[in-house]
């Protein structure tokens, strides 16, 4: 039997956690990947379910020209504290985000910052 991908969202770290926490409950010995994903989120996940979803909401209502979910999403696994940094992210993308775009993105991060 093969399986086939037949479409792929990008979700954010949060999202991920919650996943990971739904295959625990299911499973009682998850597997080595589960574990391993695990590990990671626990070092690098900054933001609970709850604020993920929010600020994913107000990073979308800004419509920013060209920015699509994958990039919100990694906006929010990094949470960046400068427009530079924001920048360097977007970097990996053929995407160009004006200044006063990157620095609104910034503020609205900044407000869910620890």
């Amino acid at each position: 039997m093969q399986l086939a991908i037949t479409s792929e969202t990008p979700i954010t770290l949060a999202d991920l956690k919650e996943g990971i926490a739904r295959i625990r409950k299911r499973d009682s010995d998850p597997n080595f990947r589960v574990k391993r994903t695990e590990e990671y989120i626990s070092v690098f996940s900054k933001l609970n379910g709850k604020d993920s979803a929010a600020l994913y909401e107000k990073l979308s209502a800004l419509n920013i020209p060209r920015l699509r979910d994958i990039h919100i999403c990694k906006i929010i696994d990094m949470m960046p504290a400068e427009a530079n940094e924001l920048k360097l992210i977007l970097q990996g993308y053929t995407i160009t985000v004006s200044n006063e775009n990157l620095k609104k993105i910034v503020d609205i991060v900044k407000e869910y910052a620890d």
